[in-house]
């Protein structure tokens, strides 16, 4: 494992999904120590997807990880696909069976997006309450997230904002509907200057399908349209990349 530090990019490249989650665990632990430390609790933002499965499943089993304070940790999901939090393709079910099942977390302080809402505009009115009363905001306030854990599709989509979406332009809401006209499912996500407030972002991209992507959205220039990682630039001294081996062999 090594770390790449250039002017823009802090690049950990790690040799394989294992120690790629194995580093995801490290961040995580430390960030959560950090901000219950300084104020008592830990905000934090996952993700879905392959990528971060054995992360989860680290957090369910590793030692430091179980023996964290859960009741100080308020866990919120980045984006979710409208389907039930039973269904296979749930993020919050990813979630629930790998790490959720294990910690000690009280279920007050974990924040689904309720994607099986027929009326998507009410689970964004729902979520964007819930985010307001947890963080207590004043109108016009962002949420600040201490840590949130993104993937990158092959695709450079980030969360639920995915290319040519109108949700890449949304700069007004906290969170907002992205609907699949042709393919996929519905979404329901946060919005980029809510991922763009965070203290700290980890990135996870593991996987030679990944390795094309990684090539263009790294070594090109931005294009927040085409690929809606890079709404990221502007606050990449924040963000950390856990690229393995696979993902990163055109770098």
């Amino acid at each position: 494992m090594k770390t790449l530090n250039s002017d823009k990019l802090k690049i950990v490249d790690v040799e394989d999904s294992q120690q790629l989650a194995q580093k995801a665990l490290e961040l995580f632990e430390e960030a959560a120590q950090k901000a219950i430390s300084e104020k008592g609790v830990f905000h934090v933002a996952i993700s879905g997807g392959k990528t971060p499965r054995l992360f989860y499943q680290l957090l369910g089993t590793d030692g430091q990880s179980l023996s964290l304070p859960w009741d100080k940790i308020e866990l919120f999901w980045v984006d979710e696909r409208c389907v039930s939090p039973d269904s296979s393709d749930s993020n919050y079910k990813l979630a629930a069976d790998s790490f959720l099942k294990a910690v000690p977390i009280p279920k007050k302080n974990i924040h689904r997006i309720t994607g099986e809402k027929d009326d998507y505009s009410l689970a964004v009115q729902e979520y964007d309450r819930l985010l307001r009363d947890v963080f207590g905001l004043e109108p016009g306030q962002l949420p600040v997230f201490d840590l949130m854990v993104l993937g990158m599709g092959p695709d450079g989509h980030i969360g639920s904002l995915l290319p040519n979406s109108y949700a890449v332009f949304d700069t007004e809401d906290l969170v907002t509907v992205v609907y699949q006209m042709c393919r996929g499912f519905n979404r329901i996500t946060l919005t980029h200057p809510v991922m763009c407030a965070a203290q700290q972002i980890i990135v996870m991209v593991s996987g030679e399908e990944k390795a094309e992507i990684v090539q263009k959205v790294l070594l090109g220039g931005p294009d927040e349209v085409k690929y809606p990682v890079h709404t990221l630039w502007p606050i990449l001294h924040k963000v950390t990349w856990l690229i393995d081996q696979q993902a990163s062999k055109y770098l």
